[in-house]
């Protein structure tokens, strides 16, 4: 099952489950619960903390959910930081061929967040970390599909970096990055 957030990043071959953190996993769990799918695959847009371009794509099986509040030292959580998903990249790339593409950075690890990195110190602290780009959902997908032992992955195209552009910038290029996203996922639908 291919997934998305909705709104303004909606796509023909997926399903929309909400933006953000809870609204995936209120969404994601009913989905599952009613449909069994036997993969998740999320495509979405992602903001680059530095080492990722824009209109790169990356794809992933891991993702951290880390607060801000965390890097200035104000705040620690009982939860999980880190997620992956229960099948290797090799086991996903049999279900499907997007894997397959050598053009495509492998293994990125995404953080997710309810809100948009704009401080770029804090976009190298992450990426000193081997976080390379953040997604507002792909955690939540993440550990829903774990609690229901079902395969994931994410497909994501850079918008942006994370600064204090990173909302114009993602605006500007948003449209283009969809466009370019579709293509690519289309060209595997149709072979």
């Amino acid at each position: 099952m291919i997934v998305c957030a909705g709104n303004i990043e909606q796509f023909d071959f997926a399903k929309p489950i909400g933006i953000g953190l809870e609204n995936v996993a209120i969404n994601l769990t009913r989905m599952c619960m009613l449909e069994k799918p036997a993969f998740l695959f999320f495509v979405g847009t992602a903001g680059s903390y530095g080492d990722k371009e824009i209109f790169e794509i990356v794809t992933s099986q891991k993702a951290t959910q880390i607060e801000q509040s965390v890097i200035a030292k104000d705040a620690y959580t009982p939860l999980e930081e880190a997620v992956e998903g229960i099948a290797s990249l090799e086991e996903v790339a049999e279900i499907h061929s997007f894997f397959k593409d050598q053009n495509v950075s492998r293994e990125t690890v995404v953080n997710s967040s309810n809100y948009i990195t704009t401080n770029e110190a804090v976009g190298a602290w992450y990426r000193e970390r081997g976080i390379g780009v953040e997604n507002m959902e792909f955690y939540a997908v993440l550990k829903v599909a774990k609690a229901f032992d079902i395969p994931a992955a994410g497909l994501f195209i850079v918008t942006n970096y994370c600064d204090k552009h990173a909302h114009s910038d993602f605006m500007k290029n948003h449209q283009e990055a969809m466009e370019r996203l579709s293509q690519y996922i289309n060209r595997y639908l149709n072979e």
